[in-house]
């Protein structure tokens, strides 16, 4: 591993696993998506993970333009890195992923590097009032699923976003077997390195939130791509915080945001996601970890630079 002299947080506002009824602090407009991507980078953020959700009823959307209000405020608005998602929803065509990636060419994008069940379907058995019908037969819909990424779409978007258009990657693995398959595709000169890999624990489908996943992800990392990558993990839910202190104290990155928890603390849903940035940015600093700012994660990713954002 490339040991990372300052840590990058990362921030992934929405994602597309929670629901509005879930969260009132989970942001579904443009509007939310600029305010609270904005306070995620004052409060330390360098990367922002981005989805989008229909206005209306914040069901996952992969419409360009429902991304392009949003994208272009925070890229002109802020220094924050970019980073849109390749993964959309369980529910989208793959074009339907790859569509707002490829019109706007991001610095960075997420890439899911395997096939998976995802179930989050246990979060339709709390008692709650659903805002949207869509909703719980979507949560449920999760159980019967799985979370396609072949290798058909791995190598496409590898080359249509990287080698095409100078896109960058946060490759997503939620198991070992998906470090081999970077390791692959590697092999195959569709990616060169400094590798970011996001390591991501706890999904129903993945591999458990258990630390001892973590040295053993990393014991893997190391032995297939040596010091060509940085580090970066998270765990999903009230593992949150427990994985990105312990990332940072192996060397890595963190990630953070209403994608991955709905939480500040036990019992307490946070009001937005820069609540979570400022608590992993003080849990850095009491570590005497600095925190690296977005140009300076622009250099350690050898990022092609802000203003190649198409917006």
């Amino acid at each position: 591993m490339k040991r990372a002299k300052k840590t990058i947080i990362s921030c992934a506002l929405t994602g597309s696993v929670h629901t509005p009824s879930m969260s009132p602090g989970l942001p579904v407009t443009a509007e939310e998506m600029v305010e609270q991507g904005t306070a995620a980078v004052e409060a330390g953020a360098a990367i922002l993970h981005l989805h989008a959700r229909d206005p209306q009823d914040g069901r996952p959307s992969p419409d360009p333009e429902v991304y392009r209000p949003f994208v272009s405020a925070l890229a002109h608005g802020t220094d924050a890195v970019i980073n849109i998602t390749t993964g959309g929803a369980i529910t989208m065509t793959v074009e339907q992923r790859l569509a707002a990636a490829l019109e706007f060419e991001p610095e960075v994008a997420s890439l899911n590097m395997g096939s998976i069940n995802f179930n989050f379907a246990a979060a339709a058995a709390k008692d709650r009032e659903w805002l949207h019908e869509w909703e719980k037969p979507y949560v449920l819909g999760s159980r019967g699923s799985i979370f396609a990424n072949s290798f058909t779409q791995i190598e496409t978007t590898l080359q249509l976003l990287g080698k095409e258009r100078g896109t960058r990657f946060e490759f997503e693995c939620y198991d070992v077997g998906h470090l081999y398959n970077l390791a692959h595709v590697v092999d195959l000169g569709l990616a060169e390195p400094p590798f970011f890999v996001q390591t991501i624990f706890g999904i129903l489908g993945g591999i458990g939130a258990d630390l001892d996943n973590l040295t053993h992800m990393v014991s893997i990392a190391d032995k297939l791509f040596g010091e060509d990558y940085y580090l970066s993990a998270f765990g999903a839910g009230r593992a949150q915080m427990t994985f990105a202190t312990a990332s940072a104290l192996m060397g890595g990155n963190v990630r953070v945001g209403l994608e991955d928890n709905l939480y500040l603390g036990r019992g307490e849903l946070a009001k937005n996601n820069a609540e979570q940035v400022a608590k992993v940015a003080r849990l850095l600093g009491e570590l005497g970890h600095d925190i690296a700012t977005p140009d300076e994660a622009r250099a350690m990713l050898a990022l092609k630079g802000r203003d190649s954002v198409k917006v």
